[in-house]
């Protein structure tokens, strides 16, 4: 069995069906302007010509760039080179009103932008236009510490869960950095309501540790996420959450924690894929249809003035 499975199989001379494909279609391309041009144009410069648009053709049939072949490659370069700048999720098609001045230059309007996701409800599923999807966050596992055979039996485990997938599943490990000021801060403060003066030099130490190490390193953590979906069509109301709760029990026999993450997590795992290196809030985002409140403001009451006799 090949390594990748979705490799293109080889059909003649080591080279694929889109590759044969393309440089047929050169070569019918050649002779027609040989049959078009060669009582016009003497035949060294149209073989000349040939030979260099052929080669031109060969690469672009067997490179490859950035793990994609060359040809497939230059049409999503230039459909980037086409696609707008600018993007936005509000209807940008509406007619002026009236009375807004209009610009004495033309101003380029965003085009829309049409997200894969529409919507993530509270039990954490992402609905994909007829399909769902839901996360599963896991921790990791070092196989490094474990002996020979618990490493097959982990890697035997791996693969039953691999062998057991029916719908595109998707693996995102990734580094995120981590705010110990925070922590550092949480900690200095909760030093002083500590019980006893060995525990709040401990804790403060422990701040002052935390502080250091922010300065001195950039401190990161592994995110694990498991991404499991639905086929389109496929019945079932929440089959989503459903694929994702058995996706933890399978990998927690490997002895990882898994979780199957909420709406409020995947709406913050979405987020913070999109801009890792934001700070993270700690109030969480908003749902676009919460509505947001202020807190009462605080009012302080004037200390009670004791009387001595």
């Amino acid at each position: 069995m090949p390594a990748d499975v979705d490799a293109p199989d080889k059909v003649l001379y080591g080279l694929t069906f889109r590759q044969l494909a393309i440089l047929a279609v050169a070569a019918l391309v050649f002779y027609g302007a040989w049959r078009v041009l060669h009582q016009v144009v003497p035949a060294p410069v149209l073989v000349g010509a040939a030979v260099v648009i052929g080669g031109l053709v060969f690469g672009v049939a067997v490179g490859r760039r950035d793990g994609l072949s060359l040809d497939a490659w230059l049409l999503a370069a230039v459909r980037h080179s086409r696609a707008p700048r600018a993007l936005s999720t509000t209807d940008t098609t509406s007619k002026t009103p009236d009375w807004v001045q209009a610009p004495k230059n033309r101003v380029i309007l965003p085009a829309p932008l049409k997200l894969p996701a529409d919507a993530i409800d509270d039990g954490g599923e992402i609905r994909l236009g007829g399909a769902r999807a839901a996360m599963v966050a896991a921790t990791t596992v070092n196989l490094a510490l474990r002996t020979p055979d618990e490493q097959a039996a982990l890697v035997d485990t791996f693969g039953r869960w691999l062998n057991s997938l029916s719908t595109p599943t998707q693996i995102v490990v990734s580094a995120q950095p981590v705010d110990l000021h925070s922590a550092a801060r949480t900690l200095a403060q909760a030093a002083g309501a500590l019980p006893h003066p060995a525990l709040a030099d401990a804790a403060a130490d422990h701040a002052r540790f935390l502080n250091d190490l922010t300065q001195r390193r950039d401190p990161l953590r592994r995110q694990v996420l498991v991404v499991t979906r639905t086929n389109v069509g496929e019945r079932g109301e929440h089959a989503a959450r459903r694929r994702a709760d058995d996706t933890a029990r399978a990998l927690s026999g490997l002895g990882v924690t898994t979780r199957a993450l909420d709406g409020a997590a995947v709406t913050a795992a979405i987020a913070a894929a999109a801009d890792p290196y934001r700070p993270a809030r700690p109030g969480g985002l908003a749902a676009p249809d919460a509505v947001i409140t202020s807190p009462a403001p605080h009012q302080r009451q004037a200390p009670a003035r004791s009387r001595h006799t």
